[in-house]
């Protein structure tokens, strides 16, 4: 119960208080006293302005612009290199390609060349086997003759002996 009318009392005070409140604003607008304590944050802001200009933003605006101008000196010169190395590339392509043709001629030459030699070596060879193969048929031809002709002078004496022996007797011919 004492904590309730406490509680009451209270309500009714800051009630009776924001009335009073109320009541003590006048209406209209906010009254403002002018005194000559606001000159001071705005001559020690002037102040500070006409010092801190030539001495930290002046140096610090030099610094930003001299970033600017070597960030696109850089860029600059990285355009050139680059620019550089795609002709220097280009001249490397270019060469490279009038080298392999110069080497694909030279080996096709080399190539023709070594073409002519061997089908010159192997009509040599196919001479030389032609003239070495009828060398030897000539000779087995004449060998092939002389054995004919000694079988036809022996054929005589031998069906003779062949005769005698199948016959059992001396047959003379």
């Amino acid at each position: 119960m004492l904590l309730a009318s406490s509680l009451l009392m209270t309500t009714l005070l800051s009630a009776d208080l924001a009335d009073a409140s109320v009541l003590a604003v006048p209406k209209g607008g906010v009254t403002v006293d002018v005194d000559l304590t606001f000159l001071w944050p705005i001559g020690i802001f002037l102040v500070l302005i006409l010092v801190l200009k030539p001495v930290l933003f002046d140096p610090m605006l030099r610094l930003f612009e001299e970033r600017e101008r070597r960030i696109e000196g850089a860029k600059l010169s990285a355009r050139k290199l680059d620019l550089a190395s795609a002709e220097a590339l280009t001249t490397y392509e270019t060469a490279m390609k009038k080298a392999r043709s110069a080497g694909n001629a030279d080996r096709e030459a080399q190539r023709a060349d070594g073409l002519r030699t061997e089908s010159e070596i192997v009509g040599k060879v196919r001479e030389v086997t032609t003239e070495s193969v009828n060398a030897g048929r000539k000779t087995l031809q004449v060998e092939a003759e002389t054995a004919r002709a000694a079988l036809k002078a022996d054929a005589g004496a031998l069906a003779g002996a062949m005769a005698s022996r199948v016959l059992g007797r001396e047959v003379r011919g």
